[in-house]
């Protein structure tokens, strides 16, 4: 998960990236790097399970891309991660750290997946062409990917 703080034209002032991975993370951080961005406290590489750390953070992020995946069994996590069964709290965790205007971007992998929002205060809408590779667009079975947003009525509160 990589959220973005204060977005502006596309350039975030800050980013936190989220990962039990230590391999993403140094991949992570290798593109941050190759791409003349330093890691430091603006920029944070953060090892942990994503939906733990969800629940402790209290930041507000005006972009969250969250990309989990299909399925993860880790001795670090508490219980295993399935994206069908999961993603519904997966997204309201996610939801509660966004700025009123803020966006975040949901993307999964798994062919069947079936988007199963329950959460009244966000409005979800399907990017998955505008965001499929031109070398996969005509096969877009193994990529979905969504934009959720709080609807009007929730962003004034």
């Amino acid at each position: 998960m990589i959220a973005c703080a204060s977005v502006k034209c596309a350039r975030a002032r800050s980013t936190t990236t989220v990962d039990l991975s230590q391999t993403y993370l140094a991949w992570a951080e290798r593109n941050l790097r190759l791409n003349r961005i330093a890691v430091d406290s603006r920029n944070r590489l953060i090892r942990a399970d994503a939906t733990q750390w969800l629940r402790s953070a209290e930041a507000r992020y005006g972009l969250i891309l969250c990309a989990p995946p299909t399925f993860s069994r880790s001795k670090s996590m508490r219980d295993d991660f399935d994206v069908q069964r999961d993603h519904p709290s997966l997204l309201r965790a996610c939801a509660n750290l966004l700025t009123d205007d803020g966006v975040l971007l949901f993307s999964t992998h798994f062919r069947r997946f079936k988007l199963a929002l329950d959460d009244e205060r966000l409005r979800a809408v399907d990017i998955t062409r505008q965001t499929l590779p031109p070398d996969f667009a005509r096969d877009a079975r193994f990529h979905h990917t969504w934009r959720i947003t709080r609807t009007k009525a929730e962003a004034r509160r």
